[in-house]
């Protein structure tokens, strides 16, 4: 970037081009890497092949009480463990770029940082639409109504079976209400609920919920005031990790004004147990399959590849494969409308 003094002599000397970009400064509204949402809830299981079979084991006959008295001179009849199949089916879906050669020249002869070169600024593009199109797929397999068997819905009076009063209405209890829901899961599903996942508006109405407030009120002081975040949240409720899913798209076709929206439902809260890594016999809520299509253990790849002789382009290819599946119904529950 050039000095007010640079630019004046330009001016005078008639070299000064007001139309010549910047080749150390551009902006781009790439999101925040930490307000992508597909793995921070159920952790991802490398596959070596795009599609095969596992082994589910009974949960009852794993739980039962199968120890039997031991007959004199003889014995007991065997223990029965059953077992069944299920399988996943990694897709592959695919973004391709292009980029004209002649125009990136310039960028390459000035040595232009960051997205300001046409390349970098593609590849970085080309990863960001590989993450939001993963939690894109998160929102539609895991994060919305109909997905869970075990799911609540918020009501603003009288709630009956299944529901409960939602959090921004006088007189809430979110604490006792997901305490409820982790016994629960707890007795059926024999792990204790570890990740609670929130829409924003969510997150905003737990913040300022009364019953909250009131558990955090005199944990403050004027230097440092009590506040309600995550990790507070996380505190009340019993649970290692508490996920504001906060990532956000444009809704809008190609060439439409923008309609900016979070990608998750914003007034909707998901319960689960889910290791925070893969482990063999280690039962979780869901797990997302990631098949390595070009190798070297990347579930996104991403490649360069030159145009036709002639056309003096190239393009930038990027490739996903994934299955998100719900392993373990009894592991979650998913709660809708817990604001209004």
């Amino acid at each position: 970037m050039k000095n007010n003094t640079d630019v004046k002599k330009a001016m005078m000397g008639g070299t000064w081009k007001p139309n010549i970009y910047l080749t150390n400064l551009a902006i781009a509204q790439f999101q925040a890497a930490e307000d992508f949402v597909a793995t921070r809830l159920f952790p991802v299981v490398p596959v070596q092949l795009p599609n095969a079979r596992y082994y589910q084991f009974s949960k009852g006959d794993l739980a039962r009480d199968n120890m039997q008295r031991k007959p004199m001179f003889g014995k007991v009849t065997p223990a029965f463990l059953s077992l069944s199949e299920d399988s996943y089916d990694c897709k592959v879906d695919q973004l391709i770029m292009g980029i004209d050669q002649l125009s990136a020249l310039p960028y390459e002869r000035t040595n232009a940082p960051g997205v300001a070169d046409p390349r970098k600024a593609k590849v970085q593009a080309a990863m960001e639409q590989a993450h939001l199109h993963l939690d894109l797929m998160f929102a539609e397999n895991y994060f919305k109504a109909g997905v869970w068997t075990n799911q609540w819905t918020g009501k603003a009076a009288t709630p009956s079976t299944n529901e409960f009063l939602r959090f921004d209405v006088s007189g809430s209890d979110p604490i006792s209400f997901v305490d409820n829901r982790i016994m629960e899961i707890k007795r059926n599903g024999r792990r204790k609920v570890n990740k609670i996942a929130l829409g924003y508006k969510t997150f905003i109405a737990l913040k300022n919920n009364a019953a909250i407030l009131d558990r955090v009120k005199f944990s403050g002081s004027s230097a440092n005031p009590a506040k309600v975040n995550e990790a507070t949240l996380a505190e009340l409720f019993g649970v290692d990790t508490v996920v504001v899913l906060a990532s956000t798209y444009n809704k809008a076709a190609l060439g439409a004004v923008e309609d900016m929206a979070f990608v998750c439902d914003e007034t909707a809260m998901l319960m689960v147990y889910a290791p925070d890594a893969p482990r063999i016999d280690e039962p979780s809520a869901g797990y997302t399959f990631a098949w390595d299509m070009l190798g070297g253990n990347q579930y996104i790849a991403v490649t360069q590849y030159e145009g036709e002789p002639g056309t003096h382009s190239e393009f930038i290819e990027c490739l996903c494969s994934y299955d998100m599946k719900q392993t373990g119904q009894d592991l979650a529950c998913f709660c809708t409308g817990c604001v209004s």
